[in-house]
């Protein structure tokens, strides 16, 4: 049965056949309900209506379906729609290793990099009792993305093949129908105990696993003849041609070919774990180890010396004078001559970059590794690459990562995650936590094991030990100067002078980069209009300002711009809240994010409780907190730029128009629908504001503290505003604001961090979330007693949102919309999942979504796939010998 493009299979429409085998027809289709392409199998007819030989596969299927790993394609079910039984699997883009195995022999370096990855992926399915059965260059994909994938796991298995008749009559896959030439394609990888129809158990794969690794080498088959008859002889009967192996192929690889390829099974090598373990042994003494796949076209990093850790050792620093009274900026020796070497290490497919409102990506000093934020399955977590490698491998251990940044010798990796300042091993291994952190924006690792960070958006900098300890404050907020926050520190290589920003009021681009003592002393102002600062091995301080980067002169004595600053790279992704999207190695080498031609831009979508996605026509724009206005008709939300401001999208009209205009966030409709709540800072930390909708209306504070506080949500009566705020004792807390006297009481206040308050329609309770259990979780409790709560989400929760009528409560789980029936004020049914997707999650807790009134469709946020930022990460090592020589001359006065 032959499937015509458009036509639908439950959620699944048909886009175009890719290939026929032996299990029926392979589609890509894509799926409407989380908005990704996929790779359908189609079930034989004979398969189907066989109910044991079906009750078996479905057995197997969901087996398959466990098996994650980053090498393996992933199968994400087994589905019917009509009479028609289908798998669903990741889509892989990229050429076969059989396509490229068409080109002739691989270079050893690529093979064996290959083969550790192909070895990597069996392991894991050989630890969860699962068996390949069918390996085979044509089942191995070289993605351009994320590497080796290897294909059809278990799929042998799963339809039945019990003999080496049926395995060579039925390859998993082809393009080719089953001629001779696709049974050949198979027989050759098959085990001896294959070919005579026995019992197999792992050492079938591993002896597949030496003839695909001979065939890289060599360019050729290790036991193909001319006749189905003649390959299957030479499996049973003859040795592969040991003297077609190229002369620089390790001794201990010829030696791992010939245990693999054991006729006795016995014999033959008993764990694929130790020959993955034997490549990348051999891996690193090859010569062309980092030799990548032909598809990507890409630079790669220089080759170092045995034993060196980057290619420059000058260091550098500062040094304080007079006491701490003056402070200086020492050039050091100047640079040796590098290479410059620019590449782009792309995002794998199923990876979406995330926590781009905080530094989310990280080169490491030594230049051997990248650190990145980004999702995978629904789950933010710290993703780690080295540079020499293909893939990154997610870090187990960091889930809800923010803001990761290298030790001062490249073993450890810094980050943020649940209110905490964290550090976790290059390698993985578990995580440890150094401190508390509410939300962290920013810190700096010092040679001498110090970390300076910045524990949340309106505090001043702190240090600690990496080991742990009590935390010390480093500076002090002037606020006869405006100041309200202090992030984005920058230790320098002696770690006796920080720099750092100082926020003031306006956008980020207004702000002041400091620079001070770390022990104390007199602080200067260096620039005045930029923010996240980086200062170079000879002296130079770079800066951001609107997406680029700036170079400074700084003479090393006074501190002060000898020079104008130069522009020296634009198109660097830079956030609201100051965080430029690039690091920089001691050696001068550049990671950065490129903003794109629509920097940040996002859609805003309808989708129905299926997971059905209509579009609006709003602009493309970077969006953020959407919220509905009572009557459905606007919705007022923040736009991101050079500042964050607040607009409303009239959704009949097509139009969008600016409600404040000032900078501001998380709005928020009065129950009139005539006025928005929302958060701003005017010289000094966000308080709370309000503003009439009618022209000339100027806006209204509301509260004037030392915190930063967010508004969420107002009482049907519209007499309370729920708002949270941070304290450096307690973390978040709720409080609730009476707007007609304008005082503030406390809600709920307690070690753990509460956030995301939400009243009920009948406004006798609050939905909130707290990371009480040590993960955030979301909770009832009636407004007059909140210390009597009920738990909804058992599995992690946050951004909780009322059905307009009362009767559910909605809530995000990773990328599940979730929902829970509510039979009274406190009583809650167990939670369910309606749809899940890649949308746009709440920072701070806040809502990225809202609800119609009838509460059948979702107003979600949805990151453009076109944007280019969301792909790619871009590298030029040696960058900094690329630019201007540091300017000489008087001091200008700045």
């Amino acid at each position: 049965m032959t499937l015509p493009p458009g036509i639908r299979l439950g959620a699944y429409e048909i886009l175009n056949e890719i290939g026929v085998g032996g299990m029926g027809e392979v589609y890509r289709a894509r799926d409407s309900r989380l908005s990704r392409e996929v790779a359908i199998k189609v079930v034989r007819r004979d398969f189907a209506d066989d109910p044991d030989r079906l009750a078996r596969f479905e057995r197997e299927a969901r087996l398959l379906a466990s098996l994650t790993h980053p090498h393996i394609a992933t199968v994400y079910g087994l589905e019917q729609a009509g009479d028609v039984l289908f798998l669903v699997m990741e889509l892989v883009a990229g050429a076969t290793l059989a396509d490229r195995l068409a080109e002739g022999p691989l270079p050893i370096g690529e093979a064996l990099t290959i083969a550790s990855q192909i070895g990597a992926a069996i392991e894991t399915a050989h630890d969860r009792g699962i068996i390949h059965r069918d390996l085979k260059p044509s089942n191995i994909k070289l993605s351009p993305e994320s590497g080796v994938k290897v294909l059809d796991f278990g799929l042998a298995k799963a339809l039945s093949v019990d003999s080496a008749a049926q395995m060579v009559d039925q390859p998993t896959m082809s393009s080719g129908g089953t001629g001779e030439g696709t049974i050949l394609g198979t027989a050759a990888y098959m085990s001896p105990e294959q070919a005579r129809g026995k019992d197999v158990d792992k050492r079938t794969d591993i002896w597949a696993f030496g003839c695909v690794l001979y065939d890289m080498l060599t360019g050729r088959p290790a036991f193909a003849g001319p006749t189905l008859t003649d390959t299957l002889a030479n499996i049973l009967t003859r040795d592969p041609d040991w003297v077609a192996l190229p002369e620089r192929v390790p001794e201990s690889i010829s030696h791992l070919l010939r245990r693999c390829l054991q006729k006795d099974a016995r014999r033959r090598v008993k764990d694929i774990g130790d020959a993955r373990l034997e490549i990348d042994e051999s891996l690193a003494r090859v010569s062309d180890a980092t030799a990548v796949f032909p598809s990507r076209a890409q630079p790669q990093a220089p080759k170092r010396a045995a034993g060196a850790t980057t290619v420059l050792t000058v260091a550098i620093g500062s040094a304080l004078i007079t006491a701490g009274a003056v402070w200086a900026l020492k050039p050091a020796p100047p640079a040796l001559t590098r290479s410059i070497v620019q590449f782009t290490l792309p995002f794998g497919s199923a990876e979406r970059l995330t926590g781009l409102d905080f530094p989310a990506i990280a080169l490491s000093p030594a230049e051997t590794h990248v650190a990145y934020v980004a999702t995978l399955g629904g789950t933010q977590q710290l993703f780690v690459r080295p540079l020499s490698a293909l893939v990154a491998t997610p870090l187990p251990g960091t889930e809800g990562a923010l803001a990761p940044f290298f030790s001062a010798d490249s073993e450890w990796i810094g980050f943020f995650a649940d209110n905490k300042l964290k550090k976790i091993r290059v390698n993985g291994g578990s995580a440890r936590t150094i401190a508390d952190a509410p939300i962290g924006f920013g810190a700096s690792w010092a040679p001498d094991n110090t970390i300076v960070f910045a524990p949340s958006n309106s505090s001043a900098l702190w240090r600690v030990s990496a080991d742990g300890g009590t935390p010390t404050a480093v500076t002090q907020m002037h606020s006869d100067l405006g100041e309200f926050s202090h992030r984005w520190p920058e230790l320098l290589p002696d770690g006796k002078t920080l720099l750092f920003t100082a926020g003031t009021a306006g956008s980020w681009d207004d702000a002041d980069i400091v620079a001070q003592p770390l022990q104390g002393g007199e602080r200067r102002t260096v620039i005045q209009g930029g923010t996240s600062p980086h200062y170079l091995l000879d002296g130079r301080l770079l800066y951001a300002r609107s997406g680029t980067l700036f170079m400074a002169s700084v003479d090393p004595k006074t501190g002060r711009v000898i020079a104008e600053s130069t522009s020296v790279l634009s198109g660097v992704l830079q956030s609201s809240d100051g965080a430029a999207q690039l690091s920089l190695s001691r050696a001068g080498g550049l990671a950065y994010i490129h903003s794109g031609t629509r920097e940040n831009a996002s859609a805003l979508l309808w989708v129905d409780r299926h997971g059905d996605i209509q579009p609006l026509a709003a602009p493309p724009r970077a969006y953020s907190s959407p919220r509905l206005s009572p009557d459905g008709r606007t919705i007022a939300l923040t736009i991101a730029g050079d500042r964050d401001e607040i607009w409303s999208y009239t959704i009949a009209q097509n139009s969008l128009a600016r409600l404040a205009s000032e900078p501001g966030t998380a709005p928020m409709w009065s129950r009139d629908g005539g006025s928005v709540f929302f958060s701003a800072s005017r010289r000094g930390p966000a308080n709370l504001f309000s503003k009439r909708l009618e022209t000339g209306v100027a806006e209204e504070r509301l509260t004037s503290s030392g915190r930063s506080e967010v508004p969420y949500s107002i009482s049907p009566d519209g007499r309370l505003l729920a708002f949270v705020t941070y304290d450096s004792t307690t973390g978040r807390d709720i409080r609730l604001l009476q707007l007609d006297d304008r005082q503030t009481r406390p809600w709920l206040v307690t070690i753990a961090n509460e956030t995301a308050p939400a009243f009920s329609p009948n406004g006798r309770v609050i939905a909130y979330v707290s990371d009480e259990t040590g993960r955030n979780e979301v909770y009832v409790a009636r407004v007059g007693d909140p210390e009597r709560h009920v738990q909804v989400s058992r599995e992690g929760g946050s951004e909780p949102v009322w059905r307009p009528d009362g009767g559910e409560l909605f809530f995000r789980a990773g990328e599940r919309m979730m929902a829970a029936d509510v039979k009274a004020d406190v009583t809650v049914d167990a939670p369910h999942t309606l749809f899940g997707g890649h949308f746009q999650t709440g920072l701070g807790g806040r809502p990225a979504y809202d609800v119609s009134r009838d509460g059948a469709r979702f107003l979600m946020v949805q990151a453009r796939e076109d944007n280019p930022s969301a792909r790619e990460l871009r590298v030029i090592l040696g960058w900094a010998g690329t630019l201007p020589s540091p300017a000489r001359g008087a001091a200008t006065g700045r």
